[in-house]
């Protein structure tokens, strides 16, 4: 038999501790957090939005990805100390009150664009950040992979992922660059 250890809290001083209040999906919120935790752990267990995966927690494979006032972020590299006062949005906030589905989740759903499902979230924040915004959009194969380049999923070759985003454009009656 193997002895366990009993865990012990770390002690104080070693542990420092701030206040931080950021708006996350339109709620303020304040929390006592360690200087050293980052944003991603701060939505998962503080919160319990749990919709922000942790994937490799070097900022590689995107499935982290939030908005940071009203900006992509990869949640796993952000410490939350420094976003004190930020606007933070999840993928729980991307569907309606009332569950009506945004028309980029309704898009994914309808081209068949995920398959486990844990890169999705990151992928759409990220996607969203740029339907959302007002910069040019390229929805040429090569443009949309480009757009995608930040975010990694072992699961398809994104053909239907690349389908999924010109769809939710076309539905969202965005224009296109030429």
């Amino acid at each position: 038999m193997i002895p366990t250890r009993k865990k012990t809290a770390l002690a104080t001083s070693a542990d420092p501790r701030r206040s931080v209040t950021l708006t996350v999906n339109g709620e303020s919120v304040t929390r006592e957090v360690s200087v050293r935790m980052l944003l991603s752990d701060f939505l998962r267990h503080e919160l319990g939005l749990t919709g922000t995966h942790v994937g490799c927690e070097h900022g590689v494979c995107g499935a982290c990805t939030v908005h940071v006032d009203g900006h992509s972020a990869r949640s796993c590299l952000s410490l939350v100390v420094a976003l004190d006062g930020a606007e933070v949005r999840t993928i729980e906030s991307v569907a309606s009150e009332d569950g009506t589905l945004h028309p980029l989740q309704e898009a994914f759903h309808a081209c068949h664009a995920l398959q486990c499902g844990y890169c999705t979230p990151g992928m759409i924040m990220a996607i969203l950040d740029h339907l959302e915004s007002d910069r040019p959009l390229d929805l040429s194969d090569e443009g949309v992979r480009e757009l995608l380049s930040g975010n990694l999923c072992r699961c398809t070759g994104y053909a239907n992922i690349i389908e999924a985003v010109r769809l939710a454009a076309a539905r969202m009656s965005l224009t296109v660059e030429a």
